[in-house]
């Protein structure tokens, strides 16, 4: 019996998955809970298990291919009967354990893609299919939607071209010989173009009519407008220019987390007000301490890195300041003061930046908070950070020292009130005693929302956390 399994919905309410790697190929045995391939989303990369015992018949995707939840990814010949490939929810979950059950009835808890053949609605101003998949916010599911937009008018062929009204010529001395000129309408002239390229054309002056499209369908993209343009823009005389040499351009889709991150970085610069404040710190004392820290028993399977006594000073220090600890409750017009400190950690990873947080860090002891920070970087640098892990955060690090860089503006993690940057510790002329001395200095820049946080309040933060990294044991008196 050959069953197709679809690619779910992982829970996240995406509409859409990368396959990133095949874990079986065609021909292996397969058991009930077996991942089988990876995948990336929007927020992650996450293993699937398939529901059936039986052999691989086919992979009907290939790795790097992005696949919209609900097609079929993979063929199974199991042994046992049941509905027809594809079927109802109890063919699709025979043989598997309850709660395995979940992402085998998958197929009848997303709604069926448009029929083959069928052009997304709104790509280039086709009609829309009677149903389809709508992209809706993180955590809501994906929904079906029944609205129907009204048909174009097809083009009129320029042989049936309509006459415009009889418009008089200039009046003449003899009015009962009046002659008329008919001015024939042009037809319209079916372009099919997203708006982007339209607007794109318009900028650059190109008759979109004119343009022979290499897109879906012959559709117009934008290299389409920008090479007539180029050639509109060179007189004929002119020689023709020389083509890049192989190699010198890239192009990286921009899908999966980078993408989400794009949108959460453009989200948040855009929406909140976002005002940097920077102070200059002596740490040498938190250098030594961090040494100090190292030769403890009680950190030896744990790395210790100044990071940790900053992660310690932020927690430490939203708990004497907690509206810096808060969010934004645009719908009802609040500000939502958290009392409990889940502290994110910006990580670059191939696939792009992620911010997973150390849940309840106002609770952890210190070699407690050494070894979450310790464990949630490598899962990110594995690439394996779950959506939970990254969601709920309330105060954001992010660590710009390790990358040889002393300060920056960090832009705000979406629904959070204020950022870190932790620039590099260097060795610094500083004045100590009266006397100048070569010290160990690092930066601070905090961003703030300037809805919640005022200038006072961020500079109050920002100098308390400057204070703990200057002389550690105030950690121990303000906790």
């Amino acid at each position: 019996m050959r069953r197709e399994f679809k690619l779910p919905d992982v829970g996240e309410g995406l509409t859409e998955a990368e396959i990133v790697r095949w874990l079986v190929k065609p021909g292996d045995q397969v058991k009930v809970k077996q991942n089988v391939v990876e995948i990336e989303t929007a927020k992650s990369i996450v293993e699937l298990p398939i529901p059936w015992d039986g052999v691989v018949a086919a992979l009907m995707a290939d790795e790097g291919q992005t696949v919209d939840v609900g097609l079929p990814i993979i063929a199974v010949d199991t042994a046992e009967p049941g509905e027809p490939a594809g079927g109802g929810a109890a063919g699709t979950a025979a043989g598997a354990a309850p709660g395995e059950a979940i992402k085998a009835l998958a197929d009848d808890m997303v709604p069926r893609p448009p029929a083959e053949g069928a052009v997304e609605p709104g790509a280039h101003g086709s009609p829309a299919p009677k149903e389809e998949r709508q992209a809706v916010l993180v955590g809501y599911g994906v929904k079906t939607g029944a609205t129907k937009r009204r048909p174009r008018k097809a083009p009129a062929p320029p042989a049936a071209a309509p006459a415009a009204p009889a418009i008089p010529a200039a009046p003449v001395a003899n009015p009962s010989r009046v002659e008329v000129t008919a001015h024939p309408v042009p037809a319209r002239v079916a372009v099919l173009a997203k708006p982007p390229v339209r607007k794109l054309a318009k900028d650059l002056g190109v008759d979109l009519a004119a343009v022979t499209g290499t897109g879906p369908e012959g559709s117009i993209t934008r290299e389409d407008v920008r090479a007539a343009a180029e050639t509109v823009a060179q007189p004929e005389a002119r020689p023709a220019r020389v083509a890049a040499p192989v190699g010198a351009e890239e192009r990286v889709p921009v899908k999966g987390v980078r993408r989400m991150t794009a949108q959460a970085m453009v989200g948040s610069a855009f929406t909140a007000p976002h005002v940097t404040e920077f102070l200059q710190v002596d740490v040498t004392e938190t250098m030594n301490a961090v040494a100090r820290l190292r030769a403890m028993p009680d950190f030896a399977d744990v790395k210790v890195s100044p990071l940790l006594l900053v992660a310690r000073a932020v927690v430490t220090a939203a708990r004497r300041h907690p509206m810096i600890n808060s969010s934004w409750d645009e719908e009802a017009q609040e500000i939502v003061v958290k009392h409990y400190v889940n502290l994110g950690i910006a990580a670059a990873t191939p696939r792009g930046l992620v911010v997973p947080n150390v849940k309840n860090a106002h609770e952890l002891s210190l070699p407690e908070l050494a070894r979450s920070l310790g464990e949630l970087a490598e899962t990110a640098r594995a690439g394996r950070t779950q959506p939970a892990e990254m969601a709920g955060g309330t105060i954001t690090i992010t660590n710009v020292g390790v990358f040889g860089v002393d300060a920056g503006t960090p832009i705000l993690n979406p629904g959070e009130a204020a950022i870190l940057a932790f620039g590099q510790v260097r060795d610094m002329p500083w004045v100590v005693g009266g006397e100048l001395a070569v010290r160990k200095v690092t930066t601070l820049a905090l961003s703030f929302d300037h809805r919640i946080v005022d200038g006072e309040l961020g500079s109050l933060f920002l100098r308390d956390v400057g204070a703990m990294l200057e002389d550690p044991l105030r950690m121990l008196a303000w906790s």
